[in-house]
């Protein structure tokens, strides 16, 4: 016979359990956050970017005054869609392709029109200019022929290597900072900072092995690239070491937020800024991960063309991560002050103490 527990030990059982149960529900509700926000992220930077596109700066070459009236056409039917201008020649529409000034760049012809474009900017981009000029010469009863101006590497056929290299660098160095924050606790926020800026460097070489010799992803300049890659990693370590004095359990999920729902929708890796909403299309400009994705596109493939400014981003992400450190560690001297330095008479009394729990 089953022996019947006291109302008491019921309620004695479930009080103690519901200790036990905040903390669960504390990390679960943690847990639904990430999952809403990263389906809010992805979502609203991938959803119909048809759709959403806005200012593809395209030009028709030639300035003529049919050209400029074709030019005036292609805007008024697709609206904002596009940015359209006319340039006066092909080796000018070459020229302003490869400063990544151009998506696409249309030549007009009775037999052949011709859409010059450089892939290696962005593939999708590239792609919605293609749709827009194939109807347009479509309606001339031609057939249009594209031209791409760079040249991938044999190993990134779809221009989209860089983004996942970022992918790898970005979990590596957040799971590093969690990691450096929470079993270095004792050490000085300082010492935290330099193990994550050593742990940068090897995430960077992980990196370019990948991208180089692994993968084909980088055919040349592979210098360059770790070094991008590792200005990247360590600024992203340091931004997460900083955050974690203030976050505590809570840093997975801020680093989260920056790292993946702001930061791999806005790189540029699967679309362009071209092709996303205006929130998305403007973080593209200063976020650290287009900065890595842009700033290594430039060196490889448009002779450093828009590098200095992706550089220049990174850097200041490395600031704010040094920023971010100090306010770390003037914050940890608050919560912990050094204790006061003891007696010759304290000291003694300790060590004559210490020494009778010895005897």
């Amino acid at each position: 016979m089953r022996h019947k527990r006291h109302p008491r030990h019921l309620v004695g059982h479930l009080l103690s359990e519901r200790h036990t149960v905040r903390p669960v529900m504390g990390h679960l509700v943690v847990a639904l956050l990430m999952c809403l926000g990263t389906g809010l992220a992805y979502l609203g930077a991938f959803h119909a970017p048809q759709a959403h596109a806005h200012d593809l700066e395209v030009a028709v070459v030639g300035t003529s005054e049919n050209n400029r009236l074709l030019a005036q056409a292609i805007k008024d039917e697709a609206g904002d869609a596009v940015d359209v201008t006319t340039v006066p020649d092909r080796a000018a529409a070459r020229h302003q392709l490869m400063d990544r000034e151009l998506v696409g760049a249309y030549v007009p012809s009775s037999k052949h029109p011709e859409l010059l474009v450089a892939k290696a900017d962005s593939s999708t981009s590239a792609t919605a200019a293609e749709e827009i000029f194939t109807a347009v010469a479509a309606k001339q009863d031609d057939a249009l022929q594209v031209t791409d101006l760079s040249r991938l590497a044999d190993g990134d056929p779809d221009n989209q290597g860089l983004f996942f290299v970022l992918i790898a660098l970005t979990i590596g160095s957040n799971a590093g900072a969690v990691a450096i924050s929470a079993a270095g606790a004792a050490l000085r926020v300082w010492t935290r900072a330099a193990i994550g800026i050593t742990a940068a460097l090897v995430l960077s070489v992980i990196g370019a092995v990948l991208a180089g010799p692994a993968f084909r992803v980088v055919d040349h300049n592979l210098a360059g690239v770790w070094a991008i890659a590792w200005l990247y990693a360590a600024g992203t370590m340091l931004v997460g070491i900083g955050l974690h004095t203030f976050l505590k359990r809570l840093t997975r999920l801020g680093l989260l937020v920056l790292f993946v729902m702001l930061n791999f929708t806005t790189s540029g890796g699967v679309l362009g800024p071209e092709l996303q909403n205006g929130f998305f299309g403007a973080l593209h400009a200063f976020w650290n991960g287009a900065g890595f994705v842009e700033g290594a596109r430039s060196l490889l493939y448009f002779d450093s063309a828009g590098l200095g400014g992706r550089l220049l981003s990174l850097a200041l992400w490395l600031v704010a991560g040094l920023l971010l450190a100090a306010a770390a560690a003037a914050a940890e001297r608050r919560r912990n002050p050094a204790p006061p330095a003891a007696s010759p008479t304290e000291a003694n009394i300790e060590e004559e103490m210490g020494e009778a729990a010895a005897v």
